[in-house]
């Protein structure tokens, strides 16, 4: 929404600042994120903890890239897949797999696709996905911590994502290289 207020350490709710403190130790700056969500100093607590337990789950650099950008695409979050574009160029994912969840287009990778068509499941069809969608997931070699630690992947992405959609938050300077906009899936 235009004119959505944003934080910083000078006008955030008290219980904010720390939270804003940790995100600037984090990034070496705040974030468009953290300035929109310092509004609710639970919402920004609980997102930096949600994104650090996801960051600790069984998901390896790929696997987590693959979490965030099916949600992130799926949502068409112009805030989030540029962020995550730059965050999985420092974490050394290969820049072919990024391009490619950016694009809806194949992953190359039999275990990374069941993991992005079991996260784009989880999420259309709202946690109510089929034994055989579950049976799938699993063949590929994931289990059921697997399908919880999608389940906090999903949490975390809703709160950010959904922040940013109201926010319009403007996508950070360092990731403005990375620009997308949602376009149709590429053809298989």
């Amino acid at each position: 929404m235009a004119n959505f207020p944003t934080y910083d350490k000078t006008n955030a709710p008290a219980a904010s600042v720390p939270l804003l403190e940790k995100t600037e130790r984090a990034f070496g700056r705040l974030t468009g994120l953290a300035k929109a969500m310092a509004g609710a100093p639970g919402l920004l607590d609980v997102y930096q903890r949600a994104h650090a337990a996801f960051q600790a789950t069984s998901f390896n650099k790929e696997e987590l890239t693959v979490v965030w950008q099916a949600i992130n695409v799926e949502h068409a979050c112009h805030y989030c897949v540029p962020a995550h574009t730059g965050i999985a160029n420092m974490m050394g994912v290969d820049a072919a797999l990024t391009e490619a969840l950016r694009t809806e287009a194949p992953l190359g990778d039999a275990k990374l696709e069941a993991l992005r068509d079991f996260t784009l499941a989880m999420l259309r069809q709202r946690g109510l996905v089929s034994e055989d969608q579950l049976a799938a997931f699993y063949a590929a070699g994931y289990g059921p911590q697997q399908v919880l630690e999608v389940i906090l992947g999903l949490s975390q992405k809703v709160m950010s994502n959904y922040v940013n959609h109201v926010a319009q938050t403007p996508v950070d300077e360092v990731f403005q290289k990375y620009a997308w906009e949602k376009t149709a899936p590429a053809a298989a």
